[in-house]
């Protein structure tokens, strides 16, 4: 069971519960997530020892998205991520947008039955690459008895809103700030959003800032030439990490100055002083109406997660769970063109999906502010209904139950690919930061959607390509039953070169079932090529062996550099009897009419397409009446890291205890595990067929 524990806003026992555990393993920041009512969302709901902007980019995790915590929830265990290293190798949306040395652990928040949400801890660089046994035990039963708190909490519907924890400052005592004021050198001190909460006379001095002007201000707010996203980041570098850190500015017009932080759990102490000189300036940077750092950094984050998206349904899934929210926004759709007409592509948040429906198919030529982001490439923002019906007056007719919206034209490589559409439920005055911002991550989502249109329309001509080369249906052959199952790869373009055929050749049927290296197209279209050649070989009424031979001629001479796995049978089910040739495939099974399942481990020769002067013996095999015969491809029997061996013997097993069942079911049986699965190294096709009883 997973229980939704409402919305960000939490209870009392959260601060307590996150700052216990950290206090207990000594841990830096952390943040509790609850599981949201509405989605598969965890939502921050509280955030200790650091601002909540340094983990902006993740308020928001889909429960699917590959992040620790979510990890944490979905697998129910700890998550440990040891440093650096491994954090760009496991979590590399992370590690782009904080890539300094720290350490985290990530934990579900759950009781036996039911899960809130989840915990993550860090701490600095200098922890070791191990959680230690003691510091699982204080996270574990940290993180259970918050589940059980708000088990009870949920249960009287005691919660409430409770504030972010971050370190107490206890001021400047009098005498100390008589003993800085007389350094000679530069020192003020920032609080853990940035803030200098004190200057020293030399520090005003060198920065050119009085006090009272520095004094509860960001640094790089009070200070014009220090306002650049590379400064800011040392800060940033300071406090996650612990770590002290430097960097010299230069102070126009020519005295560079140098700036040392010392970080600790509350803040940062600066030492400012005066600098040798640089050989080179860094280039001017134009500080007007640039984006926070913390929407540089989601940027990062949703370019990093845009890469990682492979179809059209990826990208709308994406922009609907991160995008959208990151921008306020409440509703969003997708449009693309065909045919000079408009084409809806996705959509999320609308309370009628019909209201979006209607815009499928609308020309292109039509005056709607849709197609008109489509053919200029120009955005248009509309911050109340009354500017949106003053230039579109027909919009009127066709309400969304929006306030405002923003259509941005989606541009790859100079070409306009689609647009997209965001909506917000009260109106919304859109700055000229937020319109930079916005049109910024158009180009993000376009370069995605470019990519995915791409591969969705490949994989359509591929799957179209495949399911014409494969039979429709199977033929009713006297005496013999037969059905069949191909399931495609989930990598690549989820299809591949397994094949399988029955023949109603006269005087004898026959079977073949096959295996063309790769998951492509060029595997897919080398299968239809050796599938008919094996149909032609066999209505001439070549035997097994010598089908066997010109298969692998022809391989050859068609000069692919791919090569195959076979398995032809001629059958002739009223004398009970099949010749079976082989290469280089798995072997058959055959379910004896008692239920035992023997392995035909058959005389063979290599595989098709490697030696032009191959031969492949025969072998003539009993069936019995109520024999079942299952032809299969190494997708069927082959996992990561156990013997094919072992493969095997798991498949005669279910074969024995099932296969006296309907033969449908029996192939539903054989390849249910790997129907059901999310992830298929390779593809499967199977073959059955059964000898009807006299």
């Amino acid at each position: 069971m997973v229980a939704v524990y409402g919305t960000p806003a939490a209870g009392p026992p959260l601060s307590q519960g996150l700052t216990s555990m950290m206090d207990a393993v000594g841990a830096h920041s952390g943040a509790v997530y609850l599981l949201s009512e509405e989605e598969p969302v965890l939502e921050m709901a509280v955030m200790a020892g650091l601002p909540r902007a340094f983990a902006a980019p993740w308020e928001r995790v889909g429960l699917s998205a590959p992040l620790p915590v979510a990890e944490a929830v979905r697998d129910r265990r700890l998550v440990w991520v040891g440093g650096e290293e491994e954090m760009a190798r496991r979590f590399p949306r992370i590690a782009v947008v904080l890539p300094y040395p720290f350490a985290l652990a990530a934990l579900p928040v759950a009781t036996p039955s039911t899960v809130y949400g989840a915990v993550f801890v860090t701490w600095p660089g200098g922890h070791p690459a191990e959680l230690s046994e003691e510091e699982r035990r204080q996270l574990t039963g940290g993180c259970r008895r918050l589940a059980t708190r708000l088990e009870r909490a949920d249960t009287v519907n005691a919660t409430g809103t409770e504030r972010d924890v971050l370190g107490v400052r206890t001021g400047t005592a009098p005498e100390a700030a008589r003993l800085v004021a007389r350094l000679p050198y530069g020192l003020c001190s920032l609080d853990l959003h940035g803030r200098v909460d004190f200057a020293n006379t030399a520090a005003a001095r060198l920065l050119g800032v009085p006090v009272a002007r520095l004094t509860g201000t960001r640094l790089w707010a009070s200070v014009p030439w220090l306002d650049d996203p590379g400064y800011e980041e040392r800060y940033r570098a300071a406090l996650i990490g612990q770590i002290p850190t430097s960097f010299v500015a230069l102070k126009p017009p020519s005295e560079w100055l140098s700036f040392r932080l010392y970080p600790g759990t509350d803040g940062l102490s600066v030492r400012i002083g005066r600098a040798r000189a640089v050989a080179e300036s860094p280039p001017d940077r134009d500080t007007s109406d640039r984006p926070q750092l913390v929407t540089l950094s989601q940027a990062l984050s949703l370019s990093g997660a845009l890469t990682e998206t492979v179809s059209v349904e990826d990208v709308v899934r994406l922009v609907a769970r991160e995008i959208a929210p990151a921008v306020g926004s409440q509703a969003l759709a997708l449009l693309g063109s065909q045919a000079g007409r408009l084409h809806v592509l996705g959509q999320y948040g609308y309370p009628d999906p019909v209201t979006v429906d209607r815009w499928d198919g609308v020309p292109l030529t039509d005056r709607t502010p849709g197609t008109h982001a489509l053919a200029t490439g120009l955005p248009a923002f509309f911050d109340s209904r009354r500017r949106l019906e003053h230039l579109y007056p027909e919009r009127d007719s066709t309400p969304d139950g929006f306030a405002a919206w923003a259509y941005l034209p989606l541009i790859a490589s100079g070409r306009p690919v689609g647009a997209c559409v965001l909506a917000y439920a009260e109106p919304h005055e859109f700055s000229t930061h937020e319109r930079a911002v916005l049109t910024s991550l158009a180009g993000l989502i376009a370069q995605a959607l470019d990519r995915a249109l791409l591969y969705d329309a490949k994989n359509r001509l591929a799957h179209g390509l495949q399911a014409a080369l494969l039979p429709h249906s199977l033929p009713e052959l006297p005496g013999l039953r037969a059905t069949a199952r191909y399931l495609p790869a989930t990598r690549g373009m989820e299809i591949g070169g397994d094949f399988y055929d029955l023949v109603p050749s006269k005087p004898r049927a026959a079977a073949v079932i096959g295996d063309v290296q790769g998951h492509n197209v060029t595997a897919a279209g080398l299968m239809g090529q050796l599938r008919t050649a094996v149909r032609a070989y066999t209505a001439v009424g070549q035997e097994p062996g010598e089908v066997m031979r010109g298969t692998n001629r022809l391989l050859l001479e068609l000069g692919s550099e791919l090569f195959a796995s076979c398995l032809y049978l001629r059958l002739d089910p009223a004398r009970g009897r099949a010749v079976m040739a082989r290469a280089g495939h798995p072997p058959p099974l055959l379910r004896r009419p008692d239920g035992r399942v023997r392995v035909l481990d058959l005389a063979g020769g290599p595989l098709l397409g490697i030696d032009a002067g191959a031969s492949y013996p025969t072998t003539e095999v009993v069936l019995a009446p109520g024999s079942v015969l299952a032809l299969y491809t190494d997708g069927l029997v082959e996992t990561p890291g156990v013997d094919i061996e072992e493969g095997v013997a798991a498949v005669a097993g279910r074969l024995a205890e099932h296969g006296g069942r309907g033969l449908e079911e029996v192939a539903d049986t054989l390849v249910g595990r790997y129907a059901a699965a999310e992830d298929r190294l390779d593809d499967v096709a199977l073959l059955l067929l059964r000898v009807d009883e006299v």
